[in-house]
């Protein structure tokens, strides 16, 4: 019988802190030199997702972090999975990754620095965690004794479900009776209809499916709140300062022109994006497009965005109050994005 999650740590940061020591003491930081262009790299390595189009891969297909060119490393299974390439030096940034992650990290010691916004929680009329249309769950406290699945262990849909589960009444004790199940990406709404899990993260297609309802979504816990980011490794900014910069800020250009660009013109770009880069996937999940959900201007950053993040591992005990600096979480200096 598989363990209660929650009685294991939700993301193995020690590992990665000792990864990362032995990283930083047998190679020596190289001496760049620039191009032409005035930057470390012309070439920069990331994770994607199938049938998703990111505002890094937008950046690129609009010319802003030209003439940087993207090398696609593989598929992200999630944000601390995606952390976790970026500090090995595996890919230079991160997928799209949980702020509570990025907070664990920062606590924990580990090298890195959350850069700019990747998405963010909104009023979205399709997202949401599921369960099947006939279902005996209608509440938290229904959720004891049943599975959840997740894409992996440590990101948002745990953060969301604990949060969910508290704010039901449930004592830790009765927390500890649910359990969440990992799932192969892109195998939700299967495991769901099969029953192999109670509840499931659920959008779009598989929703306009019907036979199933849904119990909760994000916005209805946090409400509007920048929960995606992306994170680099310390030592790869050291190493490319203008790099960094010219992709920042690139990513931040990319999201404000999703902001000012209708939405059909923002699909019809995602839809040729998706043709150009010629990878086994399909299109289905880019009509339920609505925006990315972040607050604020460019994906920039201030204190608030990370307090509830901060304020949940102070609550769990594994933060202490004060302990966190929040200037070593997040650092705009890379972006130079200005409405001026």
């Amino acid at each position: 019988m598989q363990k209660p999650y929650w009685n294991k740590h939700l993301f193995h940061w020690s590992s990665i802190i000792a990864m990362s020591v032995v990283l930083l003491g047998c190679t020596k930081p190289e001496s760049k030199q620039l191009t032409s262009d005035g930057l470390e790299s012309l070439e920069f390595k990331y994770l994607g997702s199938p049938g998703i189009v990111t505002p890094l891969e937008l950046a690129e297909d609009l010319g802003y972090l030209a003439p940087i060119k993207l090398n696609y490393q593989g598929v992200s299974t999630g944000g601390p999975q995606g952390i976790q390439s970026a500090l090995s030096g595996d890919s230079d940034i991160s997928s799209p990754s949980f702020a509570g992650s990025a907070v664990k990290m920062v606590a924990s010691g580990v090298p890195g620095t959350v850069v700019i916004a990747a998405y963010g929680t909104f009023d979205d009329p399709f997202a949401g965690y599921y369960v099947l249309e006939n279902s005996p769950i209608h509440s938290a406290r229904d959720l004891i004794g049943k599975k959840v699945g997740t894409n992996i262990l440590g990101a948002q849909v745990e953060y969301m479900l604990k949060t969910y589960l508290k704010k039901g009444g449930l004592t830790p004790e009765e927390i500890n009776q649910v359990t969440l199940v990992v799932l192969p990406p892109g195998s939700s709404e299967q495991a769901l209809r099969n029953k192999h899990v109670d509840l499931a993260p659920l959008t779009g297609p598989s929703i306009e499916r019907g036979g199933v309802r849904r119990l909760y979504r994000d916005y209805d816990l946090v409400g509007d709140l920048t929960t995606g980011t992306y994170v680099m490794a310390d030592r790869y900014i050291a190493e490319h300062p203008n790099t960094t910069r010219k992709v920042v800020t690139g990513i931040a250009k990319a999201i404000e022109w999703s902001r000012q660009s209708s939405r059909d013109e923002v699909i019809a770009r995602f839809e040729h994006i998706l043709e150009k880069r010629k990878r086994p996937e399909n299109n289905a999940m880019l009509k339920y497009w609505t925006n990315w959900g972040i607050p604020s201007e460019g994906g920039k950053f201030e204190q608030h965005d990370f307090k509830i993040w901060v304020d949940n591992l102070i609550a769990e005990g594994q933060l202490k109050p004060n302990q966190i600096d929040y200037k070593k979480i997040y650092s705009n200096q890379h972006n130079e994005y200005s409405l001026n």
